[in-house]
């Protein structure tokens, strides 16, 4: 009994500490016994909706037109019987006649002047008029979730002003386009029930000075406006950067570090005379963080009175902008109470990429897809870019008579985003596609052999946009950081075509140009920003990589050593290579899985060798070792062509660090661009 009293108490006192800690949460969802009644509460809800404002509008609109039929009524014919029966009426018929035509010819002319220049472009949205919520965001919860808590302050603005807290006034959307940065924001509007602005931020430019100032007064003054009547407003500008650069080098505020010397020159510092973005930039300022007054008819009514006395209340207005340079934006724009809460919206990962795909397939018809490989398919891609392939992957299959796209057509119109149209040559020579071929099979045999987390996608000497032929490949798995083995590997991969064009053409072509600049782009990268050459010294501190005499001669150097790596790798392979090289002359283009075929064929009876294996390091313990015999089956498939054995063999000897090596962290990730044939 006593025992039960004592856990009765217990757990009594346990609930009130959880109910202490758990602030309190009151259920608002409203319980319907079925739809209907749920679709009518919702329809009595909408009609009842801000009705003391829609009786206000009904009641003072309906006054004007009143007036206005009393004035057509009594003024009019008492005016014209005045003009035509009285001695003054000719003199003044001939005065307003003059006024007209002066008002014409003159006055007139600056008004439709002022009336166009002064109009800004913007298209205003009124709620759920852009069809685009939550449910249709896809690809990244973060910024999901994010944007949640925005539409969340929007609409309990009253409530969360009680607290004493004030609602964000500006959100700046950051990321590289295509992210959905304006899509999110149409999310947010009609998720909010606010109206929706959205402009491009050069169309608040003019030729006229004063003419931008005046532009931003009157597109806010809109937004107040509506803000009034439906409790709050969204106001997007698409691309700020335009008008919203730093004034001078010392307010630039997107970047801890300052820019480089391309991003300096691009600081916009004002004008002077007929233009200059300067002035739009103060105007916004202003307008964005206002001091608090009331610019209705009745507040400047009380004002003039002197009977205005309480605290000016002011509208709720959102300022969201996107931007892709935000370190070139000036720093008073960026500081609390403007844009005080930054959403980067970065390209979505594997989950991210699942669930974008998924989401537009539900919108087409199609067959059974492998989803997983679609998702390793586009790696790096952006919401718009899924979008974009999946509906260029629809118009194929309906040009081709079907009625549900597969992955073939995903395929074809995944290359054409990535590699451009499929051009081909038909008068080309046989000696020139032998010599695009041999270029082009050393970049792919290289790749296969040296890149363990990158797949060969495809090789071909026809030609896609301006390239005769390239070597592609895409990432098996998310990529972020890259070794120097990494690196020193796509320098030789980069070098391959030389290799091939010397070992079996015995010539030198120009179409190496784009390689050559690849492969220096990547030896000045390591040396004079990664530090992984003899000395760490970094010239990203002062803008760029400026080679000077030393600098110079190591990255010969080391492009010179890597070259003689490869091209000994290929003199050791050269049945392989050559197989490779003819197979395009007879087919155009492989595929990875054209290319492994190849392999295992020739290697049965040419086993791999690598002329530049080093000696076996120490081997790895613990955690890093089961990793290395984890990943070998993988990497024996990859290398060699063969399947793996039913046991878990030893990593095969290539030129490849070990898999667990560390790696630098890289804030320069190095692109997955086809070496081409220029």
């Amino acid at each position: 009994m006593r025992n039960s009293l004592w856990r009765g108490t217990a757990s009594s006192a346990e609930s009130e500490i959880a109910m202490a800690l758990e602030p309190y949460r009151p259920n608002q969802e409203k319980r319907y016994r079925d739809e209907l009644e749920r679709e009518i509460d919702m329809k009595i809800d909408k009609a009842l909706h801000r009705w003391p404002l829609k009786l206000m509008r009904f009641i003072r609109r309906g006054a004007i037109v009143l007036f206005v039929i009393w004035l057509l009524l009594n003024l009019i014919p008492s005016a014209f019987n005045f003009l035509m029966t009285q001695p003054l009426g000719p003199l003044i018929l001939q005065v307003v006649t003059m006024g007209m035509y002066l008002f014409f010819f003159i006055g007139f002319q600056f008004l439709l002047m002022y009336f166009f220049m002064a109009r800004t472009r913007i298209y205003w949205l009124k709620p759920g008029e852009t069809g685009v919520g939550f449910k249709d965001y896809k690809g990244n919860p973060e910024v999901l979730e994010a944007a949640t808590r925005i539409v969340t302050l929007l609409k309990g603005v009253k409530e969360f002003k009680s607290m004493g807290g004030e609602v964000t006034r500006g959100v700046l959307l950051l990321g590289p386009p295509g992210t959905g940065k304006s899509y999110l924001a149409q999310a947010i509007s009609t998720e909010a029930g606010v109206p929706f602005g959205y402009l491009s931020a050069p169309s608040l430019t003019s030729a006229w000075m004063g003419m931008g100032n005046i532009k931003v007064m009157r597109l806010y003054s809109k937004a107040r406006k509506l803000a009034r009547e439906y409790g709050a407003c969204i106001l997007f500008i698409d691309e700020i950067d335009a008008v919203g650069g730093a004034r001078n080098n010392k307010m630039i505020g997107g970047s801890v570090n300052g820019m480089d010397g391309a991003q300096r020159e691009n600081v916009m510092v004002g004008g002077m005379g007929m233009g200059g973005n300067s002035g739009i930039l103060n105007e916004l300022l202003l307008q964005m963080d206002p001091p608090p007054y009331d610019n209705t008819l009745i507040g400047r009514l009380l004002r003039w009175l002197g009977l205005r006395r309480s605290r000016a209340e002011m509208p709720p207005v959102l300022t969201m902008a996107a931007t892709n340079v935000a370190e070139s934006l000036d720093a008073a724009l960026l500081r609390p109470g403007r844009f005080d809460r930054k959403i980067s919206v970065d390209a979505p990962d594997a989950d991210g990429r699942r669930e974008v795909i998924e989401y537009y397939l539900s919108k087409v018809k199609h067959e059974p897809m492998p989803i997983d490989r679609m998702v390793s398919d586009t790696i790096g891609y952006t919401p718009v870019a899924i979008k974009f392939v999946i509906n260029e992957a629809t118009i194929h299959a309906h040009f081709d008579g079907r009625q549900a796209i597969n992955y073939w057509d995903f395929t074809l119109a995944r290359e054409m985003h990535d590699w451009g149209l499929k051009q081909p040559i038909r008068n080309m020579s046989y000696e020139e596609r032998r010599r695009i071929a041999y270029h082009e099979a050393g970049h792919a045999y290289v790749a296969v052999k040296l890149l363990y987390r990158w797949r060969l996608s495809k090789v071909t000497i026809v030609r896609h946009g301006g390239a005769l032929g390239f070597a592609g490949w895409k990432p098996e798995e998310e990529t972020y950081t890259h070794t120097k083995t990494e690196l020193l590997n796509r320098i030789q991969i980069a070098l391959a075509s030389r290799a091939c064009e010397e070992i079996f053409l015995n010539i030198q072509m120009s179409g190496v140009s784009g390689d050559l600049m690849s492969a220096t782009s990547l030896a000045s990268a390591m040396l004079g920003y990664y530090g992984m050459g003899k000395s760490l010294f970094s010239y990203g501190a002062f803008g760029g990589v400026q080679p000077d005499g030393a600098l110079r001669a190591e990255i010969d150097e080391l492009i010179s050593e890597e070259y003689r790596k490869v091209k000994r790798l290929i003199e050791a392979n050269r049945e392989a290579v050559s197989a490779i090289a003819e197979a395009l002359i007879l087919r155009n283009e492989l595929t990875d899985i054209d290319v492994d075929e190849i392999l295992k064929r020739v290697e049965a009876t040419y086993p791999f060798k690598n002329p530049n294996k080093q000696e076996e390091q120490r081997p790895a313990l613990g955690f890093a070792r089961a990793l290395q015999v984890a990943e070998a089956p993988r990497r024996h498939n990859r290398r060699n062509g063969s399947l793996p054995a039913p046991a878990l063999p030893a990593p095969t000897p290539s030129a490849e660090a070990p898999r667990n090596q560390a790696t630098e962290p890289s804030s320069d990730a190095v692109p997955p661009e086809p070496h081409s044939e220029a």
